[in-house]
């Protein structure tokens, strides 16, 4: 026991100086006792977490320290690349890092950066268990009780956190998300733990039915809708004057700049605002992945609302299935036809993903082949991160790269604005996040992209001057295309 409480002792005063270091004076700990001690607690579950594998209690004390170390790491590394702390959403994701390594600018682990370290990690774990003695009971029955018994002690404190007083506790603690300061209160480790309890216990519950079908209003027979991938102008990064935002000035109905939730990441935080108009902040701790929470089962999403009104729908996306859990969740949202991946074999590509225009003529085909009125979701790919040295022959500079692609998401919008013309229908293009690139951090343009709604075919009012609104104003924008008859619908400006 003695041995244990040394062990104990020194993982909670060396996290708390990792912690401590780390946030330095941006994020100083709180030395409230109610706060430290909410701290501390969760290195001591930390370290108990780990000392259940092992019985060892210094190989359980260092590795609460290397996981404190490792979360203040990997935190820092996303402030500086999107603006925001590790949370727990990031850690559902997690299965898709081995089979998308790319996406997350890391390495497979059959690559030897990757694959020799964690060798030698697993050797070094192997030494310190011949090296450091267990301090299990002696006898066969008090060890074997001892092991199920503590496992099973921290299950049921797990069991007892969602439930009074520990769950009313985190609620009175964290009655909203606020990470920074959140994480300056209590700590990497302890807020993470307090978001997963409020996120399960705030969570909304399944959607009810769809509702009634409403009254066909508008005159449009198609809506096309087109998340770009990364886009915003990009004279706003210091490159040359896209043909594009001229046409966008010129001949869109609306246009402007488009507050999204996140930077540089998240996609599915944009994408879940415009397809059902909620305002991010509605979301509670559901806010930093939509997806995890109910998927897409929102009874007012803009696919269920075409439906209603009489539309066939159809998402267009060319990248895997099971990333985010597209098709999933797209089924859910109440999209009746999926074009992704498998669609796209014999697509032309430029870099590792499917080219722009590729992807727009597809949009274009399905367009034409639709036997009645139309909306259609589409997620552009080629312009997805990193941009890193040979992804492009002969540009290895990141921005060059961004650039590059960012001409054919351009031209790709062109191409539809002339595809759709004279017809009776509405495209709306939109950009889900700035780019993580080296010149674009944290802090650009306020998280704002660039929109922008084009209609033809019939008479409207002349081009608007430029309107700045919120993704999810965005999404309650586009409902009006179904709204009853002599609706209206309120978007506020920035």
């Amino acid at each position: 026991m003695t041995t244990f409480l040394s062990a104990l002792l020194a993982a909670l005063a060396v996290s708390l100086a990792i912690e401590a270091a780390e946030g330095g004076s941006l994020r100083p700990v709180s030395l409230r006792p109610g706060d430290l001690a909410i701290r501390l607690l969760s290195y001591a579950l930390l370290t108990l977490f780990w000392f259940a594998f092992s019985w060892r209690p210094w190989l359980a004390a260092a590795s609460c320290v290397l996981t404190v170390t490792g979360l203040a790491l990997v935190s820092r590394l996303k402030r500086g690349v999107i603006g925001e702390p590790l949370v727990f959403s990031d850690f559902a994701l997690l299965p898709q890092v081995p089979r998308h390594p790319d996406l997350y600018y890391t390495r497979p682990v059959t690559d030897p950066r990757i694959g020799l370290p964690l060798m030698a990690a697993l050797a070094l774990i192997g030494l310190w268990f011949w090296l450091e003695p267990t301090v299990l009971p002696g006898g066969t029955l008090p060890a074997l009780g001892s092991i199920v018994a503590l496992p099973l002690l921290l299950a049921g404190l797990a069991f007892a956190a969602e439930r009074a007083p520990l769950a009313a506790l985190a609620a009175r603690r964290c009655p909203e998300p606020d990470l920074e300061a959140d994480i300056a209160r209590y700590g990497q480790p302890a807020t993470i733990l307090a978001y997963l309890l409020r996120w399960r216990a705030t969570r909304r519950p399944p959607a009810a039915p769809a509702l009634p079908a409403p009254p066909r209003a508008g005159h449009d027979d198609v809506l096309v809708v087109i998340q770009l991938e990364s886009f915003i102008d990009p004279t706003r990064l210091g490159g040359p004057a896209l043909p594009l935002m001229e046409t966008v000035r010129a001949c869109a109905n609306q246009y402007g700049r488009l507050r999204v939730p996140a930077h540089g990441a998240y996609t599915m935080r944009t994408e879940h605002a415009v397809l059902t108009g909620l305002d991010v902040r509605s979301l509670g701790f559901s806010r930093f992945d939509p997806y995890l929470s109910g998927g897409g089962c929102e009874p007012t999403s803009l696919a269920r609302l075409a439906a209603a009104a009489g539309f066939t729908s159809a998402f267009v996306h060319p990248f895997h299935r099971d990333f985010f859990q597209r098709a999933a969740v797209m089924r859910a949202f109440g999209f009746e036809r999926l074009v992704m991946e498998e669609d796209f074999a014999d697509a032309p590509r430029i870099g590792p993903y499917v080219n722009d225009r590729a992807f727009g003529r597809r949009v274009l085909a399905e367009v034409e082949a639709a036997r009645g009125p139309l909306f259609l979701f589409g997620v552009t790919m080629e312009n997805h991160g990193p941009w890193k040295p040979g992804r492009l022959p002969g540009l290895d500079d990141p921005l060059a790269q961004y650039l590059h692609h960012v001409v054919h998401t351009g031209e790709m919008v062109e191409d539809l604005v002339r595809g759709l013309a004279g017809r009776n229908a509405t495209l709306c293009v939109f950009g889900d996040h700035a780019p993580a690139l080296p010149n674009c951090r944290p802090g650009f343009g306020e998280t704002a992209t660039d929109y922008a709604i084009f209609r033809f075919g019939r008479m409207e009012a002349p081009p608007r001057d430029r309107v700045d609104l919120s993704a999810d104003a965005l999404g309650r924008l586009l409902r009006s295309s179904w709204a009853p008859s002599g609706a209206s619908v309120a978007v506020p400006r920035s």
